[in-house]
């Protein structure tokens, strides 16, 4: 961790929050590595039981640190005559692998890498009025680190393809008519909307259900769907044999709120 990304959990809610604000948390190595670290802290931490990405000041984040492609494109400066750093840790989806949901709080402007972190979490919401730009494609560069994956399953072919192929901005009212984001809310309300989100999945979902809905939910976009079928079957029977189910079904008689096993990936 470093303060490029700060980290704060309280009531089953980890809150990660990247932290360039004096450049609209442009993403640069050093902020890459706080982040990741902060979602493993999160994953192995089983008193978390999801996750709030959000950014701090004006900005979810910009993109790549201009200054870093700046030196990329002159063939000068860091990364030079070798992969971007960026590009050295292929780890930008890394968010689907976490076993906890994860939910972006986008908000101010979401470009380049930016949008492509935020399509990697689980659920988007966004403050009224955040641009929106994927950006690639007028810099001369094609829909990176797996977005030209995750957006056509998300928003469907056609506007991924006007999202990607203009890298045009587009606003959040618009987002949520695609897609791209499931809730606007004004920006004074949004990092307390996705907190409570997330902390009445924490309440009231289980978080070994939650794991194994997120990994069913992106694992089988490329299954027959005789082989998802005959996995969630499979899982299915294993749910049952839980404690979590009986808790389920004792905390529903007894109208009370359940008390869920906790879920913690296993960490380096």
């Amino acid at each position: 961790m470093n303060d490029t990304v700060l980290y704060e959990a309280d009531d089953g809610v980890a809150v990660i929050t990247l932290n360039r604000p004096e450049r609209l948390n442009a993403w640069t190595g050093e902020l890459g590595t706080g982040y990741f670290d902060a979602l493993d802290r999160a994953a192995a931490d089983p008193d978390v039981r999801a996750i709030v990405v959000t950014g701090a000041g004006r900005g979810f984040c910009a993109g790549a640190d201009m200054d870093n492609l700046q030196g990329i494109s002159s063939g000068q400066g860091e990364g030079a005559g070798d992969a971007p750093p960026r590009l050295r840790n292929e780890r930008h989806d890394y968010a689907l692998s976490i076993p906890k949901p994860v939910v972006a709080a986008i908000n101010g402007a979401c470009a380049g890498l930016g949008f492509v972190h935020a399509m990697m979490c689980d659920v988007r919401f966004a403050a009224q009025g955040a641009k929106f730009t994927s950006a690639f494609v007028r810099r001369g560069l094609i829909a990176e680190h797996g977005v030209s994956w995750m957006l056509p399953r998300v928003v469907g072919p056609s506007n991924a393809l006007d999202i990607l192929m203009s890298g045009r901005v587009f606003l959040a009212d618009e987002a949520r008519e695609m897609g791209v984001v499931s809730r606007v809310f004004p920006p004074d309300e949004l990092l307390d909307e996705a907190v409570s989100y997330a902390r009445d999945l924490g309440r009231f979902s289980a978080p070994w259900s939650m794991a194994q809905i997120k990994r069913q939910v992106w694992g089988q976009l490329d299954e027959a769907r005789s082989d998802a079928l005959e996995e969630s079957n499979a899982l299915m029977r294993e749910s049952l044999t839980r404690p979590d189910f009986k808790e389920g079904v004792q905390s529903f008689l007894e109208q009370r709120e359940p008390s869920f096993e906790p879920v913690a990936a296993a960490s380096d």
